[in-house]
């Protein structure tokens, strides 16, 4: 029985490490899934039959339950299996010689397979839930999207620590009658160093993640801040030389009145203010820096035959800085244009909804697919994602810097399918009250 209850410990550890750590999905065929976990019962009552625990077992039901459990290349499947049943050996080895030195008090001897193992088992488990909680899920990084040559060093430190701990167990075994507690503290400081030495490396890992991400973060700002000057500076440009013509077309209409031509005067009248027209702001907002953007995206759709509509206006300015509504409503009126463009019929409606203490935003647009929120919800369509699938995140960090609240979904409304995000922000005054 204990073989079955290992093979059921170390087969939960590898779900949840390659789930929550690698962020690979389960099969959404049933069989694959039971096939499975049956592989690993399979080994286990063979291993209870012959009394034995055999290393080719353990490795063939490790990789086959894990490559028909993931959803994902048969290949990576196969070379995560290996390089996670060589770390995880490692840190069990770890575990088993802590509760060997504080249950048993050592011994090279008593190192076979004894119901005492799986504590060791549960106690790996809680080093592999402490590093996800600390590290990856508090800073939404993880174990996919750290480069290979830190999970490489990883590798390497565990192999040599491996070796390192074969020979400070053996010392402690030999030794820990004559030194006492000194020889109980050499160990545990051991592997207090094992333990710091692999967060450490994480961290530095991730720290190198989220520098790349910020980087990317600002160069996308800098992107759509630049777009958005290049708008202005066409208008600029469209409205000097109107007013460098303005006293050639003053002349005109005052020639066509001298000569009694009133309907042409008037003609050419329109004409002009139908020019003027061009360079006004189409959409007003309530909010002048939001008038730009919103506006840019308008001057976008215009040549893409998109249908870009806005209702609603605000009788104060967003309670959001000008970096802060950038990156809120630029990512989300670029998603939007970037999505409708590839519909059948391309539209995109916002909405805006000022309430005493909140301000409601609601962005609509068609799409050429549905989206399933639950699955996709972070997830970019775009050739590049590794840049471009933080749009979405990005959106949701502004929307909680200022305690406001974000949903997404993917609706239908007259047989159209259409993506819509909600977002919802305090406004100044209710800030205050707060305060």
């Amino acid at each position: 029985m204990i073989y079955i209850v290992d093979n059921i410990s170390n087969y939960f550890i590898y779900l949840f490490i390659i789930h929550f750590g690698f962020r690979l999905n389960p099969r959404k065929n049933k069989f694959f899934l039971g096939a499975s976990v049956l592989s690993m019962l399979s080994a286990g009552a063979y291993n209870v039959y012959f009394d034995i625990n055999s290393p080719v077992i353990y490795i063939f039901w490790s990789v086959l339950s894990i490559c028909l459990f993931f959803e994902d290349r048969l290949c990576h499947l196969f070379m995560l299996s290996v390089a996670l049943m060589y770390f995880t050996g490692i840190i069990d080895t770890f575990s088993v010689m802590l509760i060997q030195v504080v249950l048993i008090g050592g011994g090279v001897d008593g190192t076979g397979i004894t119901w005492w193992m799986e504590s060791a088992y549960l106690l790996s488990f809680l080093v592999y839930l402490l590093i996800y909680l600390r590290l990856f899920r508090k800073n939404d990084v993880y174990l996919c999207d750290i480069k290979f040559k830190y999970k490489f060093a990883l590798l390497i430190q565990g192999s040599i620590f491996q070796m390192f701990y074969n020979y400070v167990f053996y010392f402690f075994n030999e030794n820990h009658a004559m030194y006492g507690l000194d020889a109980y503290a050499v160990f545990f400081i051991s592997i207090a160093g094992v333990l710091y030495s692999i967060f450490l490396t994480l961290s530095l890992a991730i720290k190198n993640i989220l520098s790349d991400r910020q980087n990317r973060e600002l160069q996308s700002f800098m992107y759509m801040q630049k777009q958005q000057y290049d708008y202005q500076l066409q208008q600029s440009a469209a409205v000097r030389r109107f007013k460098h013509d303005l006293v050639n077309h003053i002349g005109v209409v005052r020639e066509l009145i001298n000569e009694k031509k009133t309907e042409e005067a008037k003609e050419y009248i329109d004409t002009i203010w139908n020019i003027q027209d061009v360079f006004d702001l189409k959409i007003h907002t309530g909010d002048s820096f939001l008038d730009i953007i919103v506006n840019y995206y308008l001057y976008l759709a215009v040549k893409e035959n998109i249908e870009f509509v806005v209702r609603g206006k605000l009788t104060e300015k967003m309670p959001l800085e000008m970096f802060d509504i950038t990156t809120l409503m630029g990512n989300i009126l670029q998603n939007a244009f970037e999505a409708s463009i590839k519909a059948d019929v391309p539209r995109i409606c916002v909405e805006l909804v000022e309430h005493k203490e909140e301000i409601f935003i609601v962005v609509s647009n068609s799409l050429a697919k549905r989206i399933n929120t639950k699955t996709d919800f972070f997830m970019s369509s775009k050739k590049d994602k590794e840049n471009h699938g933080f749009g979405l995140k990005n959106i949701v960090a502004t929307v909680e810097k200022y305690h406001g609240e974000c949903y997404m979904e993917s609706i239908v409304e007259n047989r159209e399918v259409l993506f819509q995000i909600s977002i919802a922000i305090p406004t100044a005054k209710a800030e205050e009250k707060k305060e």
